[in-house]
């Protein structure tokens, strides 16, 4: 009986070993994606985190390609560790905090006389009074990508066809 029960505990303790040993992997697999850096003025100096330039010792930015995937897809980052980002939820490599979901900059319009003056949604200047017009950056994820929009309410939109959040209308693909 004793040789028995010795037997079961030492096959638990394989099992939970077993176990913990899977857990690791997991959290290993989920290890958080790394950004691209680069020297504004030697795109070639290239680092998966935030620093100088060994040739002319600028900050690194985050690469064109890495500013754009962050305004198309959802990203997570660590509040202690921005450069540790994943595009699913999950733990910080470094410090096992929870990864909390990086907002997107909602300011698509702006005025052309006042660059300052800017929205969310169409409408005028409350300097000048002119339309306000898609920012740059929007035209340019536009071109990218296909845009749907509500014909009632321009500043529901969606990558993909569907209904409109505030009056159920099937949203209408933008033209570029």
């Amino acid at each position: 009986m004793k040789a028995i029960k010795m037997l079961m505990m030492a096959a638990i303790t394989i099992m939970s070993l077993n176990l913990f040993a899977q857990d690791t992997t997991k959290i290993k697999e989920q290890k958080a994606e790394k950004l691209k850096y680069e020297c504004p003025m030697h795109p070639d100096v290239v680092m998966d985190g935030p620093g100088k330039c060994a040739t002319c010792g600028m900050d690194l930015t985050l690469s064109p390609k890495e500013k754009m995937k962050r305004e198309v897809m959802k990203m997570y980052a660590c509040p202690m560790h921005p450069e540790e980002t994943s595009s699913k939820t999950g733990k910080c490599s470094k410090c096992n905090m929870d990864l909390k979901e990086v907002k997107k900059d909602k300011k698509v319009y702006a005025c052309s006389m006042h660059p300052e003056v800017t929205s969310n949604q169409a409408g005028k200047c409350s300097k000048c009074g002119m339309d306000l017009t898609l920012s740059p950056k929007e035209k340019m994820k536009r071109e990218v990508m296909k845009i749907y929009s509500c014909p009632m309410h321009s500043d529901v939109t969606s990558n993909k066809p569907g209904k409109c959040s505030k009056c159920g209308m099937d949203l209408r693909e933008k033209a570029n």
